[in-house]
């Protein structure tokens, strides 16, 4: 099996679906095998794609706001993984981003799960990613968020941080009521180093 570090190599140097991004490739991603926290996101924003940092836009700041992170923890690759279902950009459609591109996660997805053996808790982001990890369910993503005792402490679905779910969360007040500060508190335990 290789090893992540030789696994990134190849995946930074990926062009499978070259012909499908309009920006051309440019995986993004991040991770280590000591990371504790995986971030299973969708795929990575125009802002991301010319930065080539994850989340590095609005939704990342809400989602480090949601998880109680600064940047400086957020982007510590030691602590957390962020691996979304595709690596690049896969270009915007009629109400925002193209999903995902499925050659991707098809290629690498398993063999990277495989090497961040100290991950204790991960965290579904959006349709795509929740289609992936809870394979067989026909839950939509609020069913799926709704849900999120099912798989406590180690899974949990969130609602993707993008400012479009700004509707979302103004409907489903419980989300931040309920589930963030327990979220929360889950993180920090991870960042001290308890299970």
């Amino acid at each position: 099996m290789a090893t992540l570090s030789a696994l990134l190599t190849e995946v930074r140097a990926c062009v499978r679906c070259v012909a499908h991004l309009p920006l051309g490739p440019r995986p993004v991603l991040q991770a280590h095998p000591a990371a504790r926290l995986l971030i299973a996101g969708q795929a990575p924003g125009r802002k991301v794609h010319a930065s080539g940092i994850p989340f590095d836009d609005a939704s990342g700041d809400r989602l480090r706001s949601w998880l109680g992170l600064s940047r400086e923890q957020f982007y510590d690759a030691g602590k957390v993984a962020i691996l979304p279902m595709g690596f690049c950009y896969p270009g915007s459609g009629k109400s925002g981003d193209l999903p995902p591109r499925p050659e991707c996660a098809a290629a690498w997805r398993a063999a990277l799960l495989a090497q961040l053996t100290q991950v204790r808790l991960s965290l579904v982001i959006g349709q795509y990613a929740q289609a992936y990890h809870f394979p067989g369910s026909a839950a939509s993503v609020t069913e799926q968020v709704s849900a999120w005792r099912e798989g406590w402490p180690t899974q949990v679905p969130l609602p993707h941080p993008s400012p479009r779910n700004n509707r979302w969360l103004k409907h489903n007040p419980w989300f931040e009521r309920e589930l963030l500060p327990v979220l929360q508190q889950r993180v920090a335990e991870l960042f001290v180093g308890s299970t």
